[in-house]
């Protein structure tokens, strides 16, 4: 489809799924109230209006709040039923409309969107923060929670009341009536940075940079898919006849990678890593500031050195300490590598006649010749191989191989944009087990990067489950002409990667809501990189790598350099990565708040790790979007998932079955059904039988010493 009727289809279709009526439309045609009358209860984005979802949101507030009078006018002793279970499966709405929005809001975001997510915001973190500093709410379960050894309960009742009487004292329901006014008005001005900090991050990803190009010769050693992907950007940009770049990653690594032209790698590459640090009216330094500030001051008021402290207590590592210290064991042999691949590439540069030093902005360059100097493989002989719809088929079938599990494409559904794909998900024994969206390329009013979200979660309404609807949203290649999209290698590790969080999604189960599927920070990416693992191995590969053209198998000796080539730049990517979370830890390090210079503070962060000036933390400060949302000190949590991804994989590898459904039972079974209902490292060991080890990590990535 030429590029002007999909943005024309896009149109009429947004027209329709979110057009604008009287805000006061009654409760009678607002769908999240009457439900909506479509397969599997699927929200019906041809119905919702975007003046729905503000009184949707009032209305859930509200009848959580009467639910909560209810619980607290039960003249009976509180007990597991009349008090934590009521509480449990109080909100039903407010939930159900905080999924749907917030997953639009992130996917397909207009200004209408944006102006009811700053109307919302302090208006639920206000609602939340009414039911964690209710001090007869939390008397109750406080009573709950001190004779929990009397009331005869079993062990997911004991472990969702330990949770929720945890819960309030993390939020508050200890303190003093002062301290209590307090901490709301540290979350009210929490939420109001936080919604501000992510709406300058999408304009000046989306909106306030572009690279315009209009000579053929400034495209020398680009891939011809990128050119036509920067043609056809033009064009929907209206300067037809030239080719504009972007800073989402379909984009801009090609460009990077393959660009000879010096002075413009550095241009787009300078657009990324200054996003939010622009001094302009998106400038996110002094909202970061704030931030970090006021998680500070929350930390104190609630009883913990630092933010880091608090957040990391509830995790596997238990303290800043333990990440520390596992990142420094980390971070000297990825150094090392990353120096030596630094040293090759400027040999090259040297061999080449280059007079200049290798910066930033050349590793990706310089990367791609080392990799075709040792390998001789490059990028673009991968990608013909890597159609999404035969890379998507693939990660279904890897899924189908370990349990059982089908996929059923569903046509016609309502969904908030033409271009999602959606499936049911059918269980071994053919039942239905979730609904799956697919979203896989960017666009304007979509926040960049890839995740998993719920549309709904799985919950338990009168003895009967409901189940989920589960959000894969990706930001990767597009079709261009007649070629389809072709996904780099990074890009086909992502879509396993987040179909491993929807495989969880899928999973989780338990009648308490508190427990079901609530992992630690720390394990929650053991599901998601686990799936890395199928989709690097060869007996998969050889499944879904296919020729876009002929259909051919992918030709072993390529197959072979792919495989050879699984360790190169590892030290580079894992040394970015350990960068920014030492940056997240020492954002959320403070131990008061204290005037901050953003840049700074990041300089001497980064300074201490002896970080080298060729290699940028994977996130800056002023666009690190993870850390504002919900990984702030957590951003450490992929590397340690990965020591357990790795070890879980190797069981797999070890049993000599890549597919050894006993294996597969058990990890279904301990981490992806029941991972919530234990703490974090007692599940894995009843699914592994030991404690995980980094050698196979180590060895993955080509860390181990000789």
């Amino acid at each position: 489809m030429k590029p002007f009727l999909i943005l024309l289809s896009a149109a009429l279709f947004l027209a329709a799924a979110c057009k604008e009526k009287s805000p006061n439309a009654t409760d009678m045609n607002n769908p999240f109230f009457s439900g909506f009358d479509t397969p599997f209860g699927f929200p019906d984005f041809t119905k919702i209006d975007t003046t729905h979802y503000l009184p949707a949101f009032e209305k859930g507030m509200a009848d959580q709040k009467a639910e909560i009078e209810a619980l607290l006018a039960v003249t009976e002793a509180p007990g597991f039923e009349n008090t934590i279970l009521a509480y449990d499966r109080s909100g039903r709405l407010l939930k159900n409309v905080s999924s749907v929005f917030y997953s639009v809001n992130a996917a397909e975001t207009n200004p209408a969107l944006q102006e009811i997510a700053r109307k919302v915001a302090p208006l639920t973190t206000a609602h939340y923060d009414d039911l964690m500093l209710n001090e007869a709410l939390f008397l109750r379960i406080k009573t709950v929670y001190e004779k929990r050894g009397e009331l005869g309960l079993d062990s997911l009742q004991l472990r969702t009341t330990e949770k929720y009487y945890e819960d309030f004292i993390r939020n508050g329901a200890g303190l003093d009536a002062s301290q209590k006014e307090v901490l709301r008005q540290i979350n009210q001005d929490l939420s109001a940075n936080e919604v501000k900090f992510r709406d300058n991050l999408l304009a000046e990803t989306n909106e306030n940079f572009r690279l315009v190009i209009d000579r053929p010769e400034d495209l020398a050693g680009l891939p011809q898919g990128s050119i036509a992907a920067a043609a056809q950007e033009a064009e929907l940009a209206g300067l037809e006849g030239k080719w504009v770049f972007n800073l989402q990653k379909p984009s801009m690594i090609p460009f990077l990678q393959y660009s000879g032209k010096r002075d413009l790698r550095e241009a787009l590459y300078r657009g990324y890593f200054m996003r939010g640090d622009n001094g302009n009216a998106f400038d996110n330094k002094e909202i970061l500031a704030n931030i970090a500030n006021l998680r500070a001051q929350k930390a104190r008021l609630l009883g913990y050195p630092d933010f880091a402290s608090y957040i990391i207590a509830r995790n596997m590592a238990r303290t800043p300490d333990q990440v520390r210290s596992f990142l420094n064991e980390l971070m000297v042999p990825s150094l090392e590598a990353a120096i030596s691949d630094r040293e090759a590439m400027q040999a090259i540069i040297d061999r080449e006649g280059g007079d200049f030093r290798l910066a930033s902005w050349d590793w990706w360059y310089y990367a791609e010749k080392l990799r075709k100097e040792r390998f001789d493989l490059d990028e673009e002989q991968l990608k013909p191989y890597f159609v999404l719809g035969n890379v998507r088929d693939g990660m279904f079938d890897v899924a189908t191989r370990l349990y059982g599990i089908t996929f059923r494409p569903l046509k016609d559904m309502p969904v908030y944009h033409p271009e999602v794909e959606v499936f049911e998900v059918l269980d071994a024994d053919g039942s239905h087990l979730s609904v799956l969206t697919l979203d896989y390329h960017p666009r304007p009013g979509k926040r960049v990067g890839a995740w998993c979200g719920r549309l709904r979660e799985q919950y338990y309404e009168d003895g009967e489950k409901v189940y989920p609807i589960v959000t894969v949203t990706c930001n990767f290649t597009r079709p261009t002409g007649e070629v389809p999209a072709l996904l780099t290698w990074d890009e086909v590790t992502t879509l396993f990667h987040e179909f491993g969080h929807a495989l969880q999604g899928f999973f989780a189960d338990g009648r308490y809501n508190r427990i079901a599927g609530n992992v630690p920070r720390d394990m929650v990416e053991l599901p998601s990189q686990i799936m890395e693992n199928w989709a690097a191995h060869p007996e998969v590969i050889a499944a879904y790598a296919r020729h876009y053209k002929t259909g051919a198998v992918m030709p072993t000796d390529l197959q072979q350099k792919l495989q050879q080539s699984m360790t190169f730049n590892q030290g580079f990517a894992t040394v970015e990565y350990i960068a920014a979370s030492v940056l997240d830890l020492d954002l959320h390090g403070l131990k008061a708040p204290r005037e901050l210079d953003i840049n700074a503070f990041e300089q001497e962060s980064m300074g201490r790790i002896h970080l080298i000036p060729e290699i940028l933390p994977r996130y800056r400060a002023p666009y690190f979007g993870h850390i504002v949302g919900g990984y702030a000190a957590g951003y450490y949590v992929y590397l340690w998932a990965a020591v357990l991804d790795t070890d879980a994989f190797q069981a797999f590898i070890d049993s000599g079955d890549l597919y050894n459904p006993q294996i597969a039972a058990a990890f279904r079974k301990h981490i992806l059904t029941e991972g919530g209902n234990g703490e974090g490292m007692d599940q894995y060991r009843r699914f592994r039988g030991k404690d995980p080890v980094k050698e196979p990590l180590l060895k993955k990535r080509g860390l181990m010493k000789q």
